[in-house]
């Protein structure tokens, strides 16, 4: 049975800072909508912004769910798994926020989060209003190393911006995943 907090304790906040991703659920209001699982990293993409409060840097990819789905209804968990050490799931459910790369403020508000590439590929900052905290065993969860950060995304969005140009790397995001599985708009 998971243990419900209060809030993000500096325990848990500590504990959060020291695993190596996260993975972020969302769904559409739809019944027949797709659910959506993504994995985010690394840990520094993310960050704890108070006892009810986290942000998450997101970056352009193959899909654009979690904007999506966020724009939408504002439904979103966070999980956090410890690969590595004793057996630990966090779960952070509440409603989110979508604050885009080309709307006022991004810049600043997305400034010190770490991300897996270079700065044109951030595509938008999600900021989730925190109302339940809650961990479980984990003793599902298999012990993994950690090798490293992969540096396909860092050099696909860098061949992209080197052959379109910044402006054409902007113009890239506002078409590429326009919509989500389910028709929903994610960039528009």
């Amino acid at each position: 049975m998971a243990k419900v907090f209060e809030e993000i304790t500096d325990h848990i906040a500590d504990w959060v800072g020291r695993q190596t991703m996260f993975f972020v659920g969302t769904a559409p209001l739809a019944a027949e909508g797709h659910v959506n699982v993504s994995p985010k990293g690394p840990i520094g993409s993310l960050r704890i912004l108070g006892p009810h409060r986290v942000a998450f840097l997101d970056i352009s990819g193959s899909g654009a769910e979690t904007i999506a789905h966020v724009r939408e209804n504002g439904r979103i968990v966070i999980m956090f798994c410890a690969f590595e050490g004793p057996p630990r799931i966090v779960r952070f459910h509440g409603s989110g926020t979508v604050l885009r790369w080309d709307e006022p403020g991004f810049d600043e508000a997305a400034e010190s989060f770490e991300h897996l590439s270079i700065d044109a590929a951030r595509r938008a900052l999600v900021t989730v209003d925190v109302t339940r905290v809650s961990d479980s065993c984990g003793y599902g969860v298999p012990l993994m190393t950690f090798e490293g950060v992969r540096s396909h995304h860092a050099l696909s969005a860098s061949k992209r911006v080197r052959t379109m140009g910044e402006d054409g790397y902007d113009r890239y995001k506002q078409t590429k995943n326009t919509l989500s599985l389910d028709g929903l708009p994610a960039v528009d």
